[in-house]
């Protein structure tokens, strides 16, 4: 028994041998598999890949190869230029500012000091001397550190690359870009030696400023040729590259000189400097004051962009001759920094009788802020823009010397206040203006219409959107600077309109000329007679009113402007052929304390053109009204023409010739003349003014023509319309609309109170 026990276990334990036997060679059979599928796919893999490595470099070498053909030759490179330069000259000749590419003297390789290529190749391209135009090690490393977490694949150009990207493509960051500089890279460095790439790189590159290449931009930053360039002003210049708008030393030298010693450190590091020399002090550098960035830019600004509409396509370097005065733009500019309230900015422009602008300044600091407010921003001008209410009431027939009433008054639900609150009564027109009453201004425009004023201001000029609102008269509708400006030089031209103007001529640099201005045909805005009593409203305003701060000590014509809670403050003015306009107040249009017209603005326009006119002869202004010949002595005959002269038809219907009269009352009697009785009315007798011993002008409509010989009322009237008179018993015809039923010389309280 045991031995059957003892043969049973011998034999499971033989199964089980056999089955762990088979079991291993089953394992064995698929490791072995597995292995053999691994190693499958890595020869595949391999094959595949270094197939695909292969015709990769094939086609990148047959790309490179047709990039370095078409490449430029080195010299044809070397003359290359990028950009248009523009020399900018004042009135007298003098350069004010130069702007576009400026390459100065082209280095050679021997030329350029040891310490500016060590500078430049130690912060843009360590590998330069190594790599064959794009650097492996560099590109391996961003492409870590982009996988490793950093969302941006920052790779660094070397210089190469940056070369050929300045010569020949954009700056767009797209994947095309990256691969069409890398092989133009790899191209120039199959062409061209690496001292000739980096003599073209440091001739080339651009340092910020307009500077282009290191000689240009010694020059600019330091006063003295690129061959004598310091281990300082080499790190200087070489930090640049990366930002040269942030890091220039005439923007912020701080950031240079913080970025100048990164460059040193580096270089130390990479011990193409003695620690020495990485020490040494570059704040000490001696930097050029920068001229190019003073007030001069806002004028430049807003003139050279016309080139565009003057001149023809061309990239050859030109010069532009200006009307600037470059020492009444430093006058203007000094003006406005010395009035201008704290926290507020300002605006000036100074015109020439003929248009040419002679100082423009857009801010108080064009370093801080080159935000041209002369020209781009939108203010309300308040009280200066009165100019434009009276200017319509003298056209409509008022005079200075007329009588208005300074009274609390209501339009359409509006009620204006005078400054101050208070109320004059009866005060005469030259006056009111003077004052700037509220209340006067409100009813004149009401009278002549507000659509009539916002005419006025457009044929003067002015270019924004006008309201017809009745607050308009009081400067509602926001305007610019030079606007406002243009339209004061109008009056001071009598009348004549005046186009505000830059550019004088255009040459290029070899002295043939591209462009001359040519002086607009001029146009009569208004009569002799209204500009002369807009002028005598504008002199009294400077001598008795509220501009008295703009006294020179010669003739001055001027309005002071003021908006609610003194968020602007506006002066214009003219004297001895010179208009100039002044605006004060904060960008963000919040509240200037003690902010007036008449206070800061008015005591810079005085400071300025007291330095403006110096040289100019003294003139007095023509504020003689004298009135056309339609507008004096008027009678019946003026205002409705002879009777006899027209046809009429009688009650019953019967034509009456001319110079027969009516049958029944005799020839040459008038048939509408009569009362109810049939009594003929005699004329009323006219009114004499009392101050200058005529009659009074009558009131016109602005468009300045003469009452009509006939109309409709007076066609009714001829044939028996009646209508109730001021005595309510009889009747009579009333008068065309264009003619006041107030005489001029009462005090027309028909006319300012509606």
């Amino acid at each position: 028994m045991a031995r059957k026990e003892r043969a049973h276990l011998k034999r499971e334990a033989s199964r089980q041998s056999a089955g762990s036997r088979s079991r291993t060679v089953k394992r064995g059979a698929r490791r072995s598999h597995e292995r053999g599928a691994f190693a499958r796919w890595t020869r595949r893999f391999v094959l595949w890949g270094g197939g695909l490595a292969v015709l990769c470099f094939i086609f990148l070498g047959i790309a490179v190869a047709f990039a370095a053909r078409d490449l430029p030759s080195y010299y044809q490179l070397k003359a290359s230029q990028v950009g248009q330069t523009i020399v900018v000259r004042a009135r007298d000749g003098s350069q004010i500012v130069e702007l576009g590419p400026s390459y100065g003297k082209w280095l050679d390789s021997h030329e350029i000091p040891q310490v500016m290529k060590d500078a430049m190749i130690s912060v843009e391209d360590r590998r330069y001397r190594s790599h064959f135009g794009v650097d492996p090690i560099g590109l391996i490393r961003a492409t870590y550190v982009w996988a490793t977490g950093d969302k941006r694949f920052g790779a660094t150009s070397t210089i190469t690359q940056q070369l050929a990207r300045n010569l020949f493509l954009n700056s767009n960051r797209t994947v095309d870009r990256k691969l069409r500089e890398a092989v133009l890279a790899i191209a120039m460095e199959t062409k061209f030696s690496k001292e000739q790439i980096l003599e073209l790189y440091l001739n080339k590159v651009y340092f910020g400023g307009g500077a282009y290449g290191i000689d240009s931009a010694s020059r600019k930053f330091f006063s003295h040729p690129g061959d004598d360039l310091s281990v300082a002003e080499a790190a200087i210049i070489a930090g640049l590259v990366k930002a040269p708008s942030r890091y220039a030393p005439t923007a912020d030298v701080d950031a240079a000189v913080d970025r100048a010693r990164i460059v040193l450190q580096l270089m130390e590091e990479q011990g193409r400097i003695s620690p020495m020399q990485a020490n040494v002090d570059v704040s000490a550098v001696k930097l050029k004051q920068d001229r190019s960035q003073n007030s001069v830019r806002y004028f430049t600004d807003w003139a050279l962009p016309q080139l565009d509409l003057l001149l023809p396509e061309t990239f050859e370097p030109i010069e532009v001759w200006t009307t600037l005065d470059p020492g009444l733009q430093e006058a203007a500019s000094d003006a406005l920094k010395a009035n201008a309230p704290g926290g507020a900015q300002g605006a000036l422009v100074s015109l020439d009788r003929d248009g040419a602008i002679l100082a423009m300044v857009g801010g108080t600091d064009y370093v801080r802020s080159n935000y041209n407010r002369a020209v781009q921003s939108l203010r309300q001008p308040g009280s200066a823009w009165k100019l434009f209410v009276y200017l319509a009431a003298l056209e409509a027939g008022y005079t200075p010397e007329d009588m208005v009433k300074d009274t609390p008054t209501t339009i359409e639900g509006w009620t204006p206040r005078n400054s101050g609150g208070g109320y004059a009564g009866d005060i005469d027109v030259r006056t009111a203006f003077a004052y700037s009453k509220n209340t006067v201004a409100a009813q004149l425009g009401n009278e002549v219409g507000f659509g009539t004023v916002a005419r006025m201001a457009r044929r003067f000029g002015i270019t924004t959107p006008i309201s017809t609102y009745p607050s308009m008269v009081l400067g509602s509708s926001e305007t610019r600077v030079i606007d406002m400006t243009q339209a004061f030089a109008s009056v001071a031209a009598e009348g004549q309109s005046v186009q505000p103007y830059g550019i004088l001529r255009v040459t290029t640099a070899s002295g043939d000329e591209l462009y001359r201005y040519s002086p607009p045909r001029s146009s009569q805005l208004v009569p002799d007679y209204v500009a002369a009593g807009i002028t005598d409203l504008l002199q009294t305003a400077v001598n008795t009113g509220t501009g008295k701060a703009a006294q020179i000590g010669r003739p001055v014509a001027g309005k002071t402007g003021t908006t609610n809670s003194n968020k602007d403050g506006w002066f214009l003015g003219f004297s001895s052929g010179i208009t100039t306009g002044v605006w004060m107040g904060r960008d963000d249009a919040k509240a200037v304390g003690g902010l007036q017209g008449g206070t800061a603005p008015a005591r810079a326009f005085a400071q300025y053109m007291k330095f403006a006119v110096r040289n100019r002869p003294v003139e007095e202004f023509k504020t003689e009204v004298k009135l056309p010949e339609w507008q004096l002595e008027p009678d019946d005959e003026y205002f409705f023409g002879n009777p006899e002269d027209y046809y009429f038809i009688d009650e019953d219907g019967n034509l009456i010739e001319p110079g027969m009269g009516d049958p029944e009352n005799g020839p040459g009697e008038n048939p509408f003349d009569v009362d109810d009785q049939g009594l003929p009315i005699p004329p009323p007798a006219p009114d004499v003014d009392g101050r200058t011993g005529r009659q009074p002008a009558p009131q016109q409509s602005p468009t300045r023509r003469a009452p009509p010989a006939i109309d409709d009322d007076f066609l009714e009237r001829a044939t028996g319309r009646e209508i109730p008179d001021d005595s309510g018993g009889q009747s009579r015809a009333p008068a065309p609309p264009s003619v006041p039923q107030t005489p001029r010389g009462s005090t027309s309280s028909q006319r300012t109170q509606n």
